[in-house]
C-alpha cells in the first residue's frame, strides 16, 4: 500500500496480543477474567471507602482515585481484545484511537502523581503522627487529588496534538493490543523529533519529579520506623505503609522495563508483555495488595457484609410479611364462610 492511499487515513487495524489462531480463546478467557476481577476487587474497595466512615481518612480519599484510574486504564486499554475477539473486528477509527492514546498517557502520569500524593501522606502519618489530621484535611487532599487529575490530562496533550498532525502512515496495521503512542510514532512517515522530544521530557519529568516525590519519603519513613523502640511499634509502622510500597516499587519496575528497552519496531513484541502487565495485571494487584495486607479494609468489608445481609434478612422478612398477611385474611374469611 502506497502512501498516497493512506495519507488521509480513517481507521486502524489493531493487531492484538498473538496472530496465532490457537491462542485468541485462551487470550480472551485470560483477559476477561483479569479484567472482571480487576472491575470487581477495585469496585469493592472505591464502595467501601465510600459507605463505611472509618475509612474517610486521606489515605483512603487516595485509595478511591487510584481504584477509579484503575478501572479507567482496563477498560480502555482491554476492551479491543475481548470485542475483537466477540465480533471478530479489531477495527478502531482515527478519532476513537487517538482519545485511546491520549487517556491511557493520561492515566499513567496521573497513577505516578497520585502514588506521590500518597507517599506524602505517609510521611506525616509516620513521621508528624501529632500533626496528621491538621495538615492532611479535606482541603488539601482534594487540592492535592485536583492537582494530579488536571496536570496529568494538560501533560499529555501536547503528545496528542503533535500525533494528531501527522499526515501520513506507512500501514495502517499498529502492532500493539490498543493505541499507544509508541506503536503510532513508528507507522507514521512523519517527521517526529518534536514527539520524541516531548516524550523525552515526560520521562525525564517523571524521573526527576515525581520519581523524587514518591521515594523521598521513604527515607525519612524508614528512619522515623528504626527509632521506634519497640518491636511491635516498628511493624505497626511499617505495615501502614508496606501496601503502597509494594504498589509503587511494582508500578515502576513495569514501566522501566516498558519505557527505557530499545525503541525499535521489531522490539514492541517484547513490549507488548510489559504492556499487557501494566494494563491488565496491575490494576488486578492493587485492590490484593491493599485488601490483604490492610486490617482496616477486611474489618470494613466484613462490617459491611454484616450490614448487607441484615438488610437483606429485613426486607426478606418484610416481604414475607406483606404476602403472608393477605393470605391470613384470606383465610380468616373462607374460615368465617364455612361456618
Amino acid at each position: 500500500m502506497n502512501l498516497e492511499n493512506i495519507a488521509n487515513i480513517t481507521y486502524f487495524i489493531i493487531a492484538g496480543i498473538s496472530s496465532v489462531p490457537e491462542l485468541q480463546l485462551p487470550i480472551f478467557l485470560l483477559v476477561l477474567l483479569i479484567y472482571l476481577f480487576t472491575i470487581g476487587g477495585n469496585l469493592v474497595i472505591l464502595l467501601l471507602v465510600c459507605l463505611d466512615s472509618h475509612l474517610h481518612t486521606p489515605m483512603y480519599f487516595f485509595l478511591a482515585n487510584l481504584s477509579i484510574l484503575d478501572m479507567t486504564s482496563s477498560t480502555i486499554t482491554l476492551y479491543m481484545i475481548l470485542t475483537g475477539f466477540m465480533s471478530g473486528s479489531t477495527m478502531v477509527s482515527y478519532t476513537g484511537c487517538i482519545l485511546q492514546m491520549y487517556i491511557w498517557a493520561s492515566l499513567i502520569g496521573l497513577e505516578l502523581l497520585i502514588l506521590s500524593a500518597m507517599s506524602y501522606d505517609r510521611y506525616i502519618a509516620i513521621c508528624k503522627p501529632l500533626k496528621y489530621s491538621m495538615i492532611m484535611n479535606y482541603k488539601l487532599c482534594s487540592l492535592l487529588a485536583s492537582v494530579c487529575w488536571v496536570s496529568a490530562f494538560l501533560q499529555s496533550l501536547p503528545h496528542t496534538i503533535v500525533v494528531i498532525k501527522f499526515s501520513c502512515y506507512k500501514s495502517i496495521e499498529i502492532n500493539h493490543f490498543f493505541c499507544d503512542i509508541l506503536p503510532l510514532k513508528y507507522i507514521t512517515c512523519s517527521d517526529t523529533s518534536v514527539l520524541d522530544y516531548l516524550i523525552l521530557t515526560s520521562v525525564l519529568f517523571h524521573l526527576f519529579f515525581s520519581f523524587p516525590l514518591t521515594f523521598t519519603p521513604y527515607i525519612f519513613i524508614i528512619a522515623t520506623i528504626l527509632r521506634i523502640p519497640s518491636t511491635i511499634g516498628r511493624r505497626k509502622a511499617f505495615h501502614t505503609c508496606s501496601s503502597h510500597l509494594t504498589v509503587v516499587i511494582l508500578l515502576y519496575v513495569v514501566l522501566l522495563c516498558q519505557y527505557l528497552s530499545p525503541g525499535q519496531n521489531n522490539n514492541l513484541e517484547s513490549s507488548k508483555l510489559f504492556s499487557l502487565f501494566n494494563t491488565a495485571a496491575v490494576p488486578m494487584l492493587n485492590p490484593i495488595i491493599y485488601s490483604l495486607k490492610n486490617r482496616d479494609v477486611k474489618t470494613a468489608f466484613q462490617r459491611e457484609l454484616k450490614k448487607f445481609t441484615s438488610y437483606i434478612g429485613g426486607l426478606s422478612t418484610a416481604l414475607q410479611n406483606a404476602v403472608d398477611k393477605p393470605l391470613m385474611g384470606v383465610a380468616a374469611v373462607y374460615r368465617a364462610k364455612m361456618r
